[in-house]
């Protein structure tokens, strides 16, 4: 089988290509024949030596990819060989073939392309996590989302359009005519403008009920004072850590020192709510990462949504991906083509 490698920490040219033979499903597990698999910005920190989850270098990295079900393991229900499937990968995702324990693998239906089903598991259940399960998103919010043109971003967007919330996102000047086909209410240029300044402007100086903040350092702090009473934000990132293409030590110290400190009294008596969520280290839910996916997959049967494939390169072009994302070229998901 055909790998994709991070054989050490550095810019996305330590990226290379290996082949093994296939692995054997243990018990528990299916082997899926992957068709495409997803990129998401751990993958980016892992490879720059920064991402604190990842196992040591060299590893393949990949949290999620599509597929057809080609070996089934001992003690696995519900799946067969020939099923289109996709599924949550502990790393290892940028493979031609990959064993996954069964409960972190999802039947596609057969109207669902590879592509989109690749773009579901970490964008959208990460965004329903943080709207829905823990930001208790109802129709008369106003959201903040922060990267609104990535991956999570507009998974975010698309399900706060259907529960019927007001949007705010901060975005490149280029992407917002984009942004707001696609249903934002309010488009911010961060490069230009202080977003904080913005929000308030346009509440009146109220703020907004929920925040998706991936971005840390100082904005911990400024994306909790934009919130109104009763108000919640998610930390689920720390992207100002990746100031360039390789790791930067002043970027890590000024990320540990700007770090927020929250006490129970200042929460009372400010009536707001401080989450973190982190899908990699929800691999012992995997019954509510079902339903919620269950949820995920039945807005998708009903046209509520489709997942914005914003590029697609091959195995050989896993160098180039990264640099896209890097450079902010993606509007949307980017995948790799196995």
């Amino acid at each position: 089988m055909k790998q994709i490698l991070i054989q050490r920490a550095g810019k996305p040219e330590v990226l290379t290509m290996q082949e093994t033979p296939a692995h054997v499903p243990s018990n528990g597990q299916v082997r899926i024949k992957v068709e495409v698999c997803g990129i998401n910005f751990a993958d980016i920190l892992g490879r720059m030596g920064i991402y604190p989850d990842a196992p040591p270098i060299p590893y393949v990295p990949g949290y999620e990819v599509a597929g057809v079900v080609d070996m089934v393991g001992q003690g696995v229900t519900g799946l067969e060989i020939g099923d289109p499937v996709f599924a949550l990968t502990q790393f290892g995702g940028y493979s031609n073939s990959v064993c996954v324990p069964y409960k972190q693998v999802f039947k596609r239906p057969t109207w669902m392309s590879a592509q989109d089903a690749a773009a579901l598991p970490v964008n959208y259940l990460t965004a329903y996590i943080m709207l829905v399960v823990m930001g208790a998103l109802h129709g008369t919010d106003k959201v903040l989302i922060h990267g609104a043109a990535g991956g999570v971003g507009l998974a975010a967007l698309d399900i706060c359009k259907i529960m019927g919330a007001e949007t705010f996102g901060t975005a490149s000047p280029s992407k917002h005519p984009f942004l707001q086909e696609r249903g934002l209410t309010h488009a911010i240029d961060y490069r230009n403008l202080d977003y904080a300044r913005v929000v308030q402007d346009i509440t009146d100086g109220r703020g907004v009920n929920l925040i998706l903040d991936p971005l840390g350092g100082v904005n911990w702090m400024k994306n909790y004072n934009l919130l109104r009473p009763t108000g919640r934000v998610v930390y689920f990132g720390a992207s100002s850590v990746a100031t360039g293409k390789r790791r930067s030590l002043l970027a890590t110290a000024k990320l540990l020192f700007s770090i927020p400190r929250f006490s129970p009294l200042q929460l009372m008596n400010d009536n707001r709510a401080v989450m973190g969520v982190n899908i990699g280290h929800l691999w012992g839910e995997a019954e509510s990462l079902g339903r919620w996916m269950e949820q995920i997959v039945a807005w998708y049967d009903d046209a509520l949504f489709r997942p914005q494939i914003d590029k697609v390169f091959s195995f050989d072009e896993a160098t180039e991906a990264h640099h896209y994302i890097q450079d902010r070229k993606n509007i949307g998901k980017v995948l790799l083509r196995a």
